[in-house]
């Protein structure tokens, strides 16, 4: 999987659009291997990444869980910690 997709689910607030179409682009540069499609393949590209969209939002919004939301600064915080740690930075 993409480094760059993040988990959407159980945040608060929750993931949003701009994010869940950042997470479907990503997808469709890994799976086209291209990072940005030219000619005949624009349309198909960008149309993936509306389904994608579209599918993933009803994914994240249908899914159940007990566990409390987590905060996505919270998230953000340990990230950056695991990666000083990581990296050494």
């Amino acid at each position: 999987m993409c480094r760059n997709i993040r988990p959407l689910f159980n945040f608060e607030p929750p993931a949003t659009e701009e994010e869940i179409r950042a997470a479907a682009l990503q997808y469709v540069r890994k799976v086209s291997g291209t990072r940005s499609p030219t000619g005949k393949n624009v349309a198909c590209f960008e149309q993936a990444v509306d389904d994608i969209t579209a599918v993933t939002r009803r994914l994240v919004e249908s899914l159940e869980t007990t566990a409390p939301p987590r905060n996505k600064e919270v998230e953000a915080a340990k990230a950056r910690l695991r990666n000083a740690r990581r990296f050494g930075s």
